[in-house]
């Protein structure tokens, strides 16, 4: 079997022998479908759980796919110039796996191996298969991956593949495929097709509209949708609907299938408590039905096809630098949400894959720095934060860009679950999150992000930057954007003090020493703004004979643990953690975690007590425990203890 596969054309016949060709290509089509809803039925038995009724509803729309519409390398899943699949409906993953089998990509055999610990054919698919980039199964985060590797196709690779979103009716119930329709829409995605498996039925009752396909139609023909109703069990109508989705220009094309859930089950078909449950004793009698319906049961001859389009651009990722050092005047105030924009900008120059995504927010998130470097490396994304994320996941799919996704940290929250099912899908993304903590004032806490650390370092993949000034920031930007896992860097609204000189070295996972001497009695550990609290309660304290070392960790995960407990030794083991976070998960925890084991060593903990209100930046500090005098007064408390 060769290498390289793609689609055949249904044309309309011009003799007698061209409709035979044509029925005999039809026929194995339908026959590939039903050889799919069998190993889907087998492999689920085999393993006693999974989702055979859910795969037998899009058992056709896969035939297709794989053995007509897509263009694609058998033995490289992921080359950069092959079409692109995304099952959304990710519980579906036996009839991917199915599908690639059928392919030849692996043994069929290896099927029965489905959801066993020793094997990567999970429950739902992940990226430990060379032929998933991405997770799937938290339900409506498909169709944003898929507009972002389609933007990267469309319009930075300038390349033919284009992509394929596979949705559940059930989960277009989720905001966040509104979301990425409205994206695709206004972005005129022509490369996209979103496929609706509409099979009427949900989990646990009939989905909200069921087979109204008007409603259907209705709604995505508002989002800027060539929007096709077809029937999903008809191989010829599936395959003039993705041809004619080939020729539409300047709008992306939705296929509404209407399927049956458990279609070619007798007993069974659309019928409810089937979804999620293997057939058991039924499995038997259905394969044998299903397999009369097969009249070729031998290898399928729809594979090698049309040769792949390799127009795809090299792309080079690698060491990305800033195109200039910082240059920064020591003491000045200069926002680490600013200087992430010179960051932003610096990168760009000196690599043309380095992206900007923002969510209405590049004005205060200082995004915008991207539009003077280069305007079509800026992908706006509205407010509309969960498919932000997403797009980014998206961009990043197979290494075509390095994306710096921005927005309010607090606004990060949104899209936790994009995020946790980003690190499950060995996504490269770097989320910049302004705005950070009670220092940004009279907005009050709605815009407060003072859960962000916590939930960035709950993130197994994460690595965690809080820089404190603008020469830091720059660095952490330099550092992220050649990092795997995703990136956290959190930046501050107020000016803070330039505290570094524009040469120094930074490192993840290492901690640096601001201010120092050999008579410290108290380690006072800051970040951002408390930094500069820290400062300040430190300058005032030695006026009493109290000396105190301030630490700046830069990275919060992975914290500096060795360098902490050294420098609590040389200050008699009196530590200081203030942050402007809540107390729960944030740089508190995260200290108290590294010397938790160690003898002598004592940590006080300011943080943000409780919700807080809008008020000036110092009054807020002052008013909830994080001021210079909260940490003067901590101080004298702690060196008698």
């Amino acid at each position: 079997m060769g290498c390289t596969l793609s689609g055949l054309a249904l044309n309309k016949p011009h003799s007698n022998a061209n409709t035979t060709e044509m029925e005999i290509k039809v026929q194995e089509l339908e026959d590939i479908a039903n050889k799919l809803r069998v190993l889907s039925i087998k492999s689920t038995q085999a393993s006693n759980s999974g989702h055979p009724t859910s795969c037998a509803s899009m058992a056709e729309v896969m035939s297709v796919l794989f053995f007509h519409t897509m263009r694609y390398k058998r033995c490289s899943p992921r080359d950069a110039s092959s079409d692109r699949f995304i099952l959304s409906k990710g519980h579906a993953a036996p009839i991917l796996y199915a599908a690639w089998a059928e392919v030849g990509l692996f043994a069929q055999k290896d099927l029965l191996n489905l959801r066993k610990i020793d094997n990567d054919l999970e429950g739902h698919p992940t990226p430990r298969l060379n032929f998933v980039d991405v997770a799937t199964g938290s339900l409506g985060q498909g169709l944003s991956v898929a507009c972002g590797m389609a933007y990267v196709g469309k319009y930075f690779d300038k390349a033919s593949y284009r992509t394929y979103c596979l949705i559940g009716d059930g989960e277009s119930a989720e905001g966040s495929i509104w979301e990425a329709l409205s994206f695709a829409g206004i972005k005129k995605l022509d490369n996209l097709v979103a496929i609706f498996d509409i099979n009427r039925l949900g989990q646990s009752e009939p989905t909200a509209f069921q087979h109204d396909m008007d409603i259907y139609r209705t709604r995505l023909e508002s989002f800027g949708f060539n929007a096709l109703v077809v029937d999903g069990h008809d191989v010829e109508a599936l395959c003039k609907a993705f041809h004619e989705a080939s020729q539409t220009k300047d709008k992306p094309t939705a296929i509404l299938a209407k399927t049956y859930k458990g279609r070619g089950f007798p007993s069974i078909e659309d019928e409810e408590n089937w979804h999620g449950k293997p057939l058991g004793s039924k499995a038997e009698a259905v394969i044998e039905h299903i397999e009369s319906q097969i009249k070729n049961s031998g290898p399928n001859t729809l594979v090698p096809q049309k040769p792949l389009h390799e127009d795809a651009p090299e792309v080079d990722i690698s060491n990305i630098k800033l195109s200039s050092p910082p240059n920064y005047e020591k003491g000045k105030e200069v926002a680490t949400r600013q200087a992430y924009g010179t960051a932003l900008s610096k990168l760009a120059e000196n690599n043309p894959r380095v992206i900007a995504l923002d969510g209405d927010t590049k004005n205060s998130t200082f995004s915008n720095a991207m539009l003077k470097t280069d305007a079509d490396r800026y992908i706006e994304c509205f407010i509309a934060e969960q498919n932000l994320v997403g797009v980014g996941i998206g961009a990043t799919c197979r290494d075509r860009t390095v994306a710096f996704v921005s927005t309010f940290a607090a606004f990060f929250t949104r899209a936790f679950d994009q995020l946790r099912m980003g690190a499950i899908s060995q996504t490269n993304l770097n989320c910049v999150g302004s705005h950070a903590g009670i220092s940004i004032g009279e907005d009050g806490p709605s815009q407060m992000a003072l859960e962000d650390i916590a939930m960035f370092r709950s993130i197994p993949t994460a690595t965690v930057f809080y820089p404190s000034d603008a020469v830091s920031t720059e660095r952490a930007c330099e550092l992220a954007a050649n990092t795997k896992g995703i990136c956290f860097i959190r930046t501050s609204r107020p000016g803070t003090a330039v505290v570094y000189d524009n040469d120094h070295e930074f490192e993840i996972g290492k901690a640096n020493v601001i201010k120092s001497s050999d008579k410290d009695q108290i380690l006072v550990i800051g970040a951002g703004i408390t930094l500069k609290t820290a400062l300040k309660a430190a300058e005032s304290l030695s006026g009493e004979d109290i000396n105190v070392r301030v630490v700046d960790l830069f990275t919060i995960k992975p914290i500096d643990k060795d360098g902490i407990i050294k420098n609590a030794r040389d200050c008699g083991g009196r530590i200081i953690v203030v942050e402007d976070h809540y107390a729960e998960g944030g740089i508190g925890e995260a200290v108290m975690s590294a010397v938790a084991l160690e003898r002598d060593i004592i940590v006080r903990h300011l943080a943000v007590p409780r919700v807080p209100r809008s008020g000036k930046c110092d009054e807020l500090l002052d008013m909830f425990g994080i001021s210079a005098s909260a940490i003067i007064k901590a101080a004298k408390e702690i060196k008698n203890l």
